[in-house]
């Protein structure tokens, strides 16, 4: 007897269904094709192994199973659910009627109870896509597919629960999900503020603009001064998450495996904040089975590298394409998958190997040249990406103890806001750029246009503090940003001030 099951491959961030082809003849030998890998084809012992344990008879027949289509590699444990539906459906243990309608995933395990998968997101996405009634998947992802209101999800613990619903002696309660609610329950769900910090208004001061803009960050300063403290506070006056980059950002925290079980949607903008010494292909992706690195888990949010210098020159080297492309495709011979990886860089470092070059009270201990030669672990390629240059000085002790209140996030966040809805406005013909750090030089001419007296600071700024060519055309999107943030058309005298004040880094003389 010949049935079809249908389960899916996830490759990227999008799913394709796969067909499931069981045919049971006279034998005992079972043999799965269709460009299976190792943990597919071991899905015979452990299927074995599940309805024995749970009272179910293993079919002494010879079995033959199709995944199809064939030229393309399944991988994973995720199958093993409904190679087993199929096979019992096969050998008339369950009926097959209902079966064409549903996808089915699933990893059993030996006494028959499911474990998660990944990737249950996009499953269901391409499910309710190709009109499927609903999905069979473990309970621990019922909540993440029950996002997509267009398809029926049941999420299930053991096998036996989905045999009875199959025979029709037991319904399985569907999971159900409000999009909407879940996603305004955790949209302002952020454990720290900008409210918290002390002092370093001139550091919040650039981070506002940074958010405002979309700009890349560098900070620089001696331990102990803030930077890391700073950075993880950029996420809450990000503007928030709209519902469609929520569903993006949950389908790659989904394919990753890192969506918690409790969790249906992922609604705050992501923090990533990667150790100095992980690899290139953990930071970009990749691997022997494809799987979305760091940049990508960022995406929509920030990707924040304590340390820069520290981390391997071939590790930050790599994010030069994705931090232009704001994409980062992964080719293999036979296949390529693409990740999205649009966000906000913010890096941090100390300016010299002792940490206390420029320090206001303690002294610096490098020799000669160490300051520039720690410098320039980090290249110039890279550097030329990062749009603001921020010196990073300690707090003071009256800082510290002052009991003056700073602005909450969400003070800070409604001027933001305001700012990147004049971008939106502007940029409404352009539908790749969102905002000003995204602008490309032909943009740059037609919305940087400055008058005669910001031509002549720019030109006297540029040789008197000898910055570097790359300064010119990040001065002016930060400039743009700033005038965004006070509501003028124009970029003013003023607007450029400032933005030259953050360009640490490409003032030639800075390390002496």
């Amino acid at each position: 007897m010949l049935v079809k099951t249908f389960g899916s491959a996830v490759f990227g961030v999008h799913a394709a269904t796969i067909t499931i082809e069981v045919n049971a003849d006279r034998g005992a030998q079972m043999a799965i094709v269709g460009l299976p890998d190792t943990a597919v084809k071991e899905a015979q012992q452990r299927i074995k192994a599940a309805l024995t344990n749970s009272e179910y008879e293993w079919p002494v027949r010879s079995l033959t199973i199709n995944m199809a289509p064939a030229d393309v590699r399944k991988e994973g444990t995720a199958y093993d659910l409904p190679l087993a539906v199929g096979l019992m459906a096969a050998t008339d243990q369950i009926p097959s009627d209902l079966l064409e309608h549903f996808i089915i995933m699933g990893e059993l395990s030996l006494d028959g109870s499911l474990r998660p998968i990944k990737g249950s997101l996009p499953i269901a996405l391409q499910a309710a896509k190709e009109k499927f009634r609903g999905m069979i998947i473990p309970i621990e992802n019922a909540k993440e597919a029950a996002i997509v209101n267009d398809i029926e999800v049941y999420g299930v613990s053991h096998i036996k629960e989905v045999v009875e619903f199959f025979r029709n002696e037991k319904p399985l309660d569907r999971v159900i999900i409000n999009t909407e609610e879940e996603f305004q329950k955790s949209l302002d769900n952020y454990a720290v503020d900008f409210f918290d910090v002390k002092g370093q208004e001139t550091i919040k001061r650039a981070f506002e603009i940074a958010a405002a803009g979309g700009h890349n960050v560098i900070l620089i300063g001696p331990p102990g001064a803030g930077k890391t403290m700073l950075a993880k506070r950029l996420p809450t006056i990000l503007p928030p998450l709209n519902l469609g980059e929520a569903l993006e950002t949950t389908k790659i925290h989904s394919v990753a495996g890192k969506v918690r079980k409790d969790q249906a949607l992922i609604s705050t903008r992501p923090f990533r904040s990667p150790h100095h010494t992980i690899s290139d292909v953990a930071l970009v992706g990749g691997g022997s089975f494809p799987q979305p690195g760091e940049i990508s888990l960022a995406h929509n949010g920030v990707l924040f590298l304590d340390e820069l210098p520290e981390f391997k020159r071939t590790v930050l080297e790599v994010m030069r394409q994705p931090l232009e492309d704001r994409t980062i495709t992964i080719s293999r011979s036979k296949f390529s998958v693409d990740y999205p990886a649009s966000f906000m860089l913010i890096a941090s470092m100390n300016p010299c190997p002792c940490g206390y070059y420029n320090h206001p009270e303690k002294e610096c201990v490098c020799g000669v040249g160490g300051v520039q030669k720690y410098l320039n672990k980090v290249s110039g390629p890279l550097l030329d990406r990062i749009d603001i240059h921020i010196e990073v000085t300690p707090v003071s002790f009256n800082e510290l103890t002052a009991q003056s209140a700073g602005e909450t996030s969400l003070v800070i966040r409604e001027r933001v806001i305001t700012a990147r809805k004049v971008q939106e406005k502007r940029y409404t013909k352009r539908k790749e750029i969102h905002c000003n750090a995204q602008m490309d030089s032909r943009l740059l001419k037609q919305v940087c246009v400055i008058n005669e007296a910001g031509t002549a600071l720019l030109k006297t700024a540029m040789a008197k503090l000898k910055l570097s060519a790359r300064a010119y055309d990040r001065i002016l999107k930060v400039a743009r940003t700033i005038a965004d943030l006070e509501g003028s058309e124009n970029i003013q005298t003023h607007h450029l001030a400032e933005a030259i004040q953050y360009r640490s880094l490409d003032r030639e003389n800075w390390a002496g």
